[in-house]
C-alpha cells in the first residue's frame, strides 16, 4: 500500500485498557500507547466483576493521551476498534447504560445453574445430559460445560437479581458494550456470540438459534444483531466523540474478543498455526477450518475473526496473573528490590526473571501448579487451586518463582497436547502476551515444550495488532487477512535445549500427576 494510514484500537483487559495508535504502511509501527488500569473485584463467593464505566472512563483518558502524545491529528485516524476480554456478562438498558456491574469470564457463581440445566438426566456423558450435550454440538459444535459460560451467568441473573433482569433491554460482552458507548449500536461478535452456545454455526447458518434459547430460557429479545470483525458496527456519536476528544462520524469496526485478535496478531492466520498466550490469563489455540470439540478435554473451536476459521482453544485460568502473585507475595519483601519507594513494573518483572534465571531447570524439584483461581482446560474444576510442591529445606524465593515460570509453561504444554490429539503438531508454535516480554519464560517454554518457540513483533500487543489488521481488511487497506499477513514479523525465536529434556519429563509426569492426586482435597476444601 503507498498512503500510510492511522487507526486507532483498544486492548480490553482484566486489569486495564490500552490504547494504541498504529500506523499502517508496508509494515505495522506502533506510534504511542497509554495505558489505564481499572479494579477487578472478587467476591467471596465466586464472583469476579468490573464495573463498566470504569471501562469507558479508561478508554477516553488512554484516548485522549496516545492522541496527545503522538502529535496525530484526530481527524487522520481512519478508523478505530476494540480487542476485549471475552466471557463476560454486561447487562444494559435501552440507552446502553449497565444496569450493574459486568461479571468477568471469571466468575463461578452460577453452580446452581449449571447444575439445574445440565447435570441431570438418565442418560448421560460423564456428569451431563446427554440429550442436551448431543444437540449443543450438532447446533454450535460445543457446549456451555464450565461454569464460568455466559450462559450460566445470565440465568443467575435472572433467578437473583429479577429486578435487574426485568430491566435488561440487552445483554453484551465486553467489547459490544463498549461499542454502544461510542455508536449506540447494539451488536455482538461472532466470537462472543459463539461463546454463548445459542448459536447457529452451521454452515450457511449463523444466527441466533430459537430452539436453545427456549430449552434454556433465554429471551431472544435481550440477543442483539451479531456483526462479523470487519464490519462497521457504527460512527462515534457527537456525545461520544466529545468524550474522546475524537471526530464524530469515526467508523467503529467490529473488532473482536481478545482470543480472536491475539490468533491474528500472532500472525496464526493459516490452518494450523498454534499460539500460546500468557497474559493476565492463558491458553493455547490452532487456527482450524471447521469446528472441532473435544469434551474430554474440556478443549472447543469459536468462530474466529478470518471468515471460515475457527480458534480451537484450550484455556488457562490465571497464567501470567501468577507472577503478579508471586511479585507480590514472593518478591517484594526479601529480594531486595525495595529500597524506599516500590521499584518500576519493568525494572520488578526483569529482576524476577534475573533471580528465575539464576536457578537450575527444574527448580530444584519444586513444582508449582497455577490454578488460583480455578482451571478451565484439559480439566475444568472451579475449586482447585494452586501448589507448591516439594519444597525443601534448602528451597530459596527463587526456586519458587523459577518454579511460578515452570509450572505455567507445564500446564501449556498439557493444553498444547490436549489441542494436538485433534490438530497436526507443529514443531514451532508462536509465544505472545505479556509472558513472551521475558527472554527467559519463552526458553522455558521452549525447554518444556520441545518447540521452537516464536515472538513476534510486539509480542505484549498481540491483541491490539490483531485488531489494527482487522480495521487495516475492514478499511479496505489490504484486500484480506492473507495479504496483510506480511505486517505480523517474527523478532526471535528460541530453540528447545536438549540437556535439559530429562529434567523436564520427569517435572511434567509429576505435574500432570497433581491434579489427580488432589481432587477431591480441593472439594473439601473449597466447596461453597
Amino acid at each position: 500500500m503507498a498512503q500510510a494510514t492511522h487507526v486507532l484500537v483498544h486492548d480490553v483487559g482484566t486489569t486495564g485498557v490500552k490504547s494504541c495508535l498504529y500506523r499502517i504502511a508496508d509494515e505495522l509501527s506502533l506510534v504511542d500507547a497509554a495505558l489505564v488500569e481499572y479494579p477487578l473485584y472478587v467476591l467471596p463467593n465466586g464472583g469476579a466483576e468490573q464495573e463498566p464505566e470504569d471501562w469507558w472512563r479508561a478508554v477516553c483518558s488512554a484516548t485522549r493521551t496516545v492522541v496527545a502524545r503522538a502529535g496525530v491529528a484526530p481527524q487522520g485516524i481512519a478508523g478505530m476498534a476494540f480487542c476485549a476480554q471475552m466471557q463476560g456478562l454486561v447487562a444494559v438498558d435501552r440507552a446502553g447504560h449497565a444496569l450493574r456491574r459486568a461479571m468477568s469470564y471469571m466468575d463461578s457463581r452460577a453452580t446452581a445453574q449449571i447444575r439445574r440445566g445440565l447435570y441431570h438426566g438418565l442418560l448421560r456423558v460423564g456428569e451431563w445430559n446427554a440429550r442436551k450435550l448431543l444437540r449443543w454440538l450438532v447446533i454450535t459444535g460445543g457446549a456451555a460445560a464450565s461454569v464460568k459460560d455466559p450462559l450460566w451467568k445470565y440465568l443467575w441473573l435472572r433467578d437473583n437479581e429479577p429486578e435487574t433482569f426485568a430491566a435488561m433491554h440487552a445483554w453484551l460482552d465486553v467489547k459490544d458494550y463498549l461499542v454502544v458507548r461510542c455508536t449506540g449500536a447494539f451488536t455482538m461478535g461472532l466470537d462472543s456470540a459463539h461463546a454463548t452456545f445459542l448459536f447457529d454455526t452451521r454452515p450457511n447458518r449463523l444466527r441466533w438459534h430459537e430452539g436453545l434459547c427456549r430449552t434454556f430460557g433465554v429471551a431472544m429479545r435481550h440477543l442483539p444483531r451479531v456483526i462479523g470483525a470487519t464490519s462497521v458496527a457504527g460512527r462515534l456519536t457527537a456525545e461520544a466523540a466529545g468524550e474522546l476528544g475524537l471526530p464524530a462520524g469515526l467508523p467503529v469496526l467490529g473488532g473482536g474478543g481478545d482470543l480472536s485478535l491475539i490468533s491474528i496478531g500472532s500472525g496464526g492466520l493459516d490452518i494450523y498455526d498454534t499460539h500460546i498466550y500468557v497474559g493476565t490469563s492463558g491458553w493455547v489455540v490452532a487456527t482450524v477450518d471447521r469446528r472441532m470439540t473435544d469434551i474430554d478435554g474440556m478443549v472447543a473451536s469459536i468462530l474466529g475473526a478470518i471468515p471460515g476459521r475457527y480458534n480451537y482453544i484450550a484455556e488457562q485460568e490465571t497464567a501470567g496473573r501468577c507472577l503478579q502473585w508471586a511479585r507480590d507475595h514472593l518478591a517484594l519483601d526479601e529480594l531486595g528490590l525495595y529500597s524506599g519507594a516500590p521499584p518500576a513494573p519493568g525494572s520488578l518483572y526483569a529482576a524476577l526473571d534475573a533471580a528465575a534465571a539464576a536457578v537450575a531447570p527444574g527448580a530444584g524439584g519444586v513444582l508449582f501448579a497455577p490454578w488460583l483461581h480455578g482451571n478451565r482446560s484439559p480439566f475444568e474444576d472451579p475449586l482447585a487451586r494452586g501448589v507448591l510442591f516439594n519444597i525443601g529445606l534448602e528451597t530459596g524465593k527463587r526456586e519458587l518463582i523459577r518454579a511460578v515460570l515452570e509450572g505455567v509453561a507445564l500446564h501449556c504444554r498439557w493444553m498444547l497436547e490436549t489441542v494436538e490429539k485433534k490438530v497436526p503438531r507443529r514443531d514451532w508454535v508462536r509465544f505472545v502476551g505479556g509472558g513472551a516480554r521475558s527472554r527467559v519464560w519463552a526458553q522455558i517454554m521452549a525447554d518444556v515444550t520441545g518447540r521452537t518457540v516464536e515472538v513476534v513483533e510486539g509480542a505484549q500487543n498481540a491483541g491490539a495488532a490483531g485488531a489494527a489488521v482487522v480495521c487495516a481488511v475492514g478499511l479496505g487497506l489490504f484486500k484480506s487477512f492473507e495479504e496483510a499477513k506480511a505486517l505480523l514479523r517474527v523478532r526471535e525465536a528460541f530453540a528447545p535445549q536438549p540437556e535439559h529434556q530429562a529434567v523436564y519429563e520427569r517435572s511434567y509426569a509429576a505435574y500432570t500427576a497433581l491434579y489427580r492426586g488432589n481432587c477431591r482435597l480441593f472439594q473439601q476444601l473449597n466447596k461453597r
